[in-house]
């Protein structure tokens, strides 16, 4: 399935994959994500049509802070919020292992409790938001140490 979204004034050509499948590939103007959704523990009819969720966080070099870095600071990586809502739950803190797929926090948008996972295995540096914390899209929501 293919769709245009349009976030803030940002148009996005989104391409889903399988619904069924786990991860869900999405793809985002060219650049491809896994998607790992909530499972539901209720059955859900099959006439239902089911929202596609979101994008996973991309995860990217942070923005250059108006001071520099120290040196061990250079290779960080930042998970910045899909889209905007508020911050329900917090599952790491700065020091934590993280697995791929693993659970970081939940951010509620639209009445829809959304998963941010990890989009790689690593160790967090830092968790730049809180619970009940509004974030705009894009807003660095917490950082990868290596």
């Amino acid at each position: 399935m293919k769709l245009r979204i349009k976030i803030d004034d940002q148009i996005f050509t989104v391409e889903v994959g399988d619904l069924t499948a786990r991860p869900i590939r999405v793809t985002v103007d060219g650049e491809v994500f896994e998607v790992w959704p909530e499972e539901e523990t209720e059955n859900i009819p099959t006439s239902v049509s089911l929202p596609v969720p979101p994008p996973p966080p991309i995860t990217a070099p942070c923005a250059p802070s108006p001071t520099p870095a120290p040196s061990n600071q250079a290779g960080k990586h930042c998970v910045k919020a899909p889209l905007p809502g508020v911050i329900t739950a917090v599952a790491v803190r700065a020091g934590d292992q993280v697995q791929y797929g693993q659970e970081l926090l939940t951010l509620e948008a639209m009445k829809m409790k959304n998963a941010i996972r990890a989009t790689r295995a690593g160790t967090i540096a830092a968790v730049h938001v809180q619970v009940g914390e509004q974030v705009q899209h894009g807003q660095v929501l917490l950082e990868f140490a290596d």
